[in-house]
């Protein structure tokens, strides 16, 4: 069970009222010297974002545990909007027990800058209180996917962000990133591998099944194995806020049609790549 706060019945993840704009505020500097000084950011498109209703905003990143994109992102976001304006985002069930184990500080700092469980439930609670909601579908695989891979949008057959905004009727708004994926140099998954050793009886480290595990150059480590924290090389990182996606139907019926749920999958991935093969042209 994650900790619970001092105030809070809920735990850590699974209550949005965690989520304190005054500490986001606080990290704004900090976030502001990586933004313009570290990673020299380029942004675009947050004109997409409607400013008076919730969107589901899909993203694809990389660049390890760090995910510098992402925290790039979320200071445009408040840079644009103002800490007030929510988004929550939804983070793996495996993170929120590794930050417990780890650094509990973490844990507890994550659900004030506005990360929630990534369960159907919490994502529903958010959109319905006129927040927005922030998921990466492809999670660990994607950010951690192979430096090969870099320009791919990879969002591991997860189609229940789809079943969300059909429910929910909400907009799909793409975010996509460049450049982070040479914040570390994922050579490899070895994930298949470790999988069969732990099918033969050798326990997960620290029960956590970790999705992927990758081989990376990057730094503390030099050569990393495992899906190990890392620090982000000084790289230059772009971002972009697509255009929304609005599909033809929408509804629980809709929601519930698979074979139409697997074409508005098609249509973000496709549309994603499409964006993000753009960007990375008009950046040789």
């Amino acid at each position: 069970m994650l900790l619970k706060a001092n105030g809070h019945a809920a735990p850590l993840g699974w209550s949005l009222e965690y989520r304190d704009p005054k500490v986001i505020e606080q990290l704004m500097p900090l976030l502001s010297w990586l933004y313009h000084h570290y990673f020299h950011v380029q942004t675009s498109g947050w004109h997409h974002v409607p400013s008076d209703a919730p969107i589901l905003m899909v993203g694809s990143h990389n660049g390890g545990l760090s995910a510098p994109d992402m925290y790039m992102s979320m200071y445009d976001w408040c840079r644009q909007f103002g800490a007030e304006r929510p988004i929550y985002g939804l983070l793996h069930p495996g993170i929120w027990q590794a930050f417990q184990q780890t650094c509990p500080p973490l844990a507890r700092l994550a659900g004030q800058i506005g990360s929630i469980m990534a369960h159907p439930k919490m994502a529903i609670n958010a959109l319905r209180q006129g927040a927005s909601v922030l998921v990466y579908p492809g999670g660990a695989q994607d950010v951690f996917r192979p430096y090969c891979q870099r320009h791919q949008i990879h969002l591991a057959g997860r189609k229940g962000f789809i079943k969300l905004a059909l429910e929910e009727k909400v907009p799909i708004v793409p975010l996509i990133s460049n450049g982070a994926h040479e914040t570390l140099i994922v050579l490899a998954d070895f994930y298949q591998a470790i999988q069969q050793l732990h099918d033969w009886g050798i326990p997960w480290l620290g029960g956590i099944d970790p999705d992927v595990f990758p081989v990376y150059l990057g730094l503390p480590w030099g050569l990393a194995f495992g899906p190990l924290p890392n620090i982000p090389l000084p790289v230059p990182i772009q971002t972009q806020v697509c255009p929304p996606i609005v599909f033809e139907h929408y509804g629980a019926e809709a929601a519930r049609d698979r074979t139409y749920v697997t074409a508005c999958y098609e249509q973000v991935q496709a549309q994603m790549q499409q964006d993000l093969d753009a960007l990375v042209d008009s950046n040789p």
